[in-house]
């Protein structure tokens, strides 16, 4: 059987701040249709990760490549991905439909039916009229997530994308990135809760002073 060519290569990767080295010699292959757990505490290098994976910051030393192209050289930003890290951006005095009507349009889109159907997709009224300034968190972070999957990308790039959900918001997330992963997506996940790994996670990494090791899902999730 043919081994699928890996999406992302993420190639004995350093990152250092001043004196700090925030990532130490991270080597990680991640392939379309399956979904990458990244854990471990604040401060264990997970969100810096997943920042150079996006081009947000360069390496120090090592490669990444994105379809075979490399971060920083061929690439400067990572394309064809929705992402999720940190506290989303939004126009308070305008509502969900309004924020994801602007954000298509920069790209010349106007179809209406379609944006519904995203905010429906994450469990929000797309007549809702409410302007965001006043949503809950859990209906900011559903909006978060219309934003990362809104252009079908090919990979998600999710920093604790659960945050603020209800019990009912949690399962319905992971039913849609079950499918996204189904539909062939790549799908990296930072995520504290255990039950997210179990249930999402084909790999997980342990990521600790900035080192990064390929846990069992059952170690990560039952240890």
């Amino acid at each position: 059987m043919t081994k699928e060519k890996p999406v992302i290569e993420i190639d004995h990767v350093y990152k250092t701040f001043k004196d700090n080295t925030v990532l130490k010699d991270v080597t990680v292959s991640c392939e379309g249709g399956r979904i990458y757990g990244f854990v471990g505490h604040n401060g264990s290098g997970k969100t810096v990760l997943l920042k150079c994976i996006c081009g947000f910051y360069k390496c120090s030393q090592g490669v990444i490549r994105v379809n075979g192209r490399q971060m920083g050289k061929d690439l400067d930003m990572l394309s064809n991905a929705g992402i999720i890290i940190e506290e989303p951006g939004f126009l308070r005095r305008w509502s969900a439909y309004r924020n994801l009507e602007f954000l298509y349009m920069i790209r010349n889109k106007r179809d209406k039916t379609y944006l519904c159907s995203v905010l429906e997709k994450v469990g929000l009224d797309p007549k809702l009229r409410r302007p965001m300034g006043k949503y809950s968190l859990g209906m900011r972070q559903r909006f978060a997530i219309a934003q990362a999957i809104m252009e079908d990308p090919e990979i998600l790039i999710l920093d604790e994308p659960m945050n603020g959900l209800d019990k009912n918001g949690v399962r319905e997330m992971r039913e849609l990135f079950l499918q996204m992963k189904e539909a062939g997506k790549l799908i990296l996940l930072a995520s504290h809760n255990k039950e997210d790994i179990e249930i999402l996670c084909d790999e997980v990494y342990e990521m600790e002073n900035g080192c990064c090791e390929l846990q069992s899902v059952s170690d990560v999730t039952h240890g």
